[in-house]
C-alpha cells in the first residue's frame, strides 16, 4: 500500500553555527556579469572573471543538492544578473527537483531585464518568487543610477512576472541622498498600485565607489519609513520571507513595505543565511571575509558529496556573530557586490 506523503525532516547533520544559529537559507550567485553597471553595485568599468573560475551549473546543482542534504530549505538565486548566464534555466530546473528531497523555496533576484522573455519559464521550472530591483521610475534617472539599464524593459519583465503567475512580486529599491531619496513614495505607489511588495535597502559599504562619498549618500531606514508614513498608514507585521527585512503592512492594501537596513538596525542576531560566490567561495557573513573555497574542494574531489558536505560543515564554525559596517567613506569589503551575490 502507498507510504503516506510526509515532510522531510531536516538532515541530522544541519547547519549550526557557533553561535546556536540554525542555517536554512543559502544564496548562490551564479555570475558576476550584469547587463547593467548599478553605481551602489559595480564601478562602471569592471574586470570580470574568467570563466575558468566561475562555478559550472552541474557545480551548482551538486552545491544545492549538499546544501539540501545539511537542512538548507530555501535557495536563492542571484548574481551579477542571473539570467544573462547561458543555459540558466537548465540550473532552475534541476534545483526545482530537490523539492522532492526537502528544499521548499526555489527564488530569484534579478535587475528584470530579462525577464519578459523569460518569466513564463521560470516559473515552469519550480521559480516560487521573484525579487526585481527598481531605484527610479524616471527613465533618465533609472539610465543614470544603472549606467546602462532601460527602465521600460524592467517594467514589461515586471508585466510579463505578473502574467506567468507570481503572486509575491517584491521590488527591491536602494536609496541613496540626493539620487533618489525623493521617490521613496512614488516607489511605494507604484508598488501598491500593481500589487507588489517593495523592500527599501541601505546601501552595502562594498567596493570602492569613485563617484560620491558613501557617508553622504547614506539614506537611514528610519528617513525612509518617515517620508511613507506622511502618506500611508504602515503596520508593523511579524510576516517574513526568510531574508532580513522588517515588512509593515499598508492599511487597506494587499502590499507589504520591507527595511533591510544593515546601518541603522542590527538583525544579525537572527541570521540563517550564508552565500556562495560566484567563483564558488562560501561566504559566510556579507559584511566579513570569513569565507571557505568549496570550487577547488568541488574540482579537486569531484563527485565526492560527502568530503564538500564535510567542508560546509566545518565552515559553520567560522561564521561571525555580525558583520560591523562603519558608515565614514571607506569601503567595508573590497570585494564588490556583483562578485558577492545579493
Amino acid at each position: 500500500m502507498p507510504v503516506p506523503s510526509r515532510e522531510i525532516e531536516p538532515a541530522a547533520t544541519a547547519l549550526i553555527d557557533g553561535f546556536g544559529r540554525r542555517i536554512n537559507y543559502v544564496r548562490f550567485s551564479v555570475t558576476d556579469r550584469c547587463d547593467f553597471r548599478c553605481v551602489y553595485c559595480m564601478s562602471e568599468r569592471m574586470d570580470f572573471l574568467p570563466r575558468a573560475r566561475v562555478l559550472t551549473l552541474e557545480e551548482l546543482v551538486t552545491l544545492g543538492q549538499a546544501f539540501v542534504e545539511l537542512g538548507a530549505r530555501r535557495i536563492r538565486i542571484t548574481g551579477g544578473e542571473p539570467l544573462v548566464r547561458r543555459n540558466i534555466l537548465w540550473l532552475f530546473q534541476e534545483l526545482g527537483r530537490l523539492r522532492e528531497r526537502g528544499l521548499t523555496e526555489l527564488t530569484l533576484t534579478t535587475n528584470g531585464s530579462q525577464l519578459e522573455r523569460m518569466a513564463a519559464d521560470l516559473k515552469a521550472a519550480g521559480v516560487a518568487r521573484i525579487n526585481v530591483s527598481l531605484d527610479s521610475l524616471d527613465p533618465e534617472r533609472f539610465r543614470r543610477l544603472t549606467r546602462t539599464g532601460d527602465r521600460d524593459a524592467v517594467l514589461r519583465g515586471i508585466r510579463a512576472a505578473q502574467v506567468a503567475g507570481f503572486q509575491r512580486l517584491k521590488l527591491n529599491a536602494v536609496i541613496l541622498k540626493g539620487r533618489n531619496d525623493d521617490e521613496v513614495v512614488p516607489l511605494a505607489r507604484f508598488a501598491i498600485e500593481n500589487g507588489l511588495d517593495i523592500s527599501y535597502i541601505e546601501e552595502m559599504p562594498l567596493g570602492v565607489i569613485g563617484d560620491r562619498d558613501r557617508a553622504e549618500a547614506y539614506y537611514s531606514s528610519d528617513a525612509i519609513r518617515a517620508d511613507l508614513e506622511r502618506v500611508f498608514p504602515l503596520i508593523p507585521t511579524t510576516e517574513s520571507t526568510g531574508g532580513p527585512a522588517r515588512y509593515y503592512r499598508v492599511s487597506g492594501t494587499d502590499s507589504r513595505i520591507g527595511f533591510i537596513s544593515p546601518h541603522s538596525h542590527y538583525f544579525c542576531d537572527e541570521c540563517n543565511r550564508v552565500r556562495v560566490s560566484a567563483e564558488g567561495r562560501l561566504l559566510l557573513c556579507l559584511g566579513r571575509e570569513h569565507s571557505v573555497d568549496l570550487l577547488h574542494i568541488l574540482r579537486a574531489y569531484p563527485g565526492d558529496r560527502e568530503r564538500l558536505k564535510q567542508a560546509i560543515l566545518a565552515a559553520m564554525a567560522l561564521k561571525p556573530r555580525g558583520h560591523d559596517f562603519q558608515m565614514d567613506g571607506r569601503a567595508a569589503i573590497a570585494r564588490y557586490m556583483n562578485h558577492t551575490g545579493g
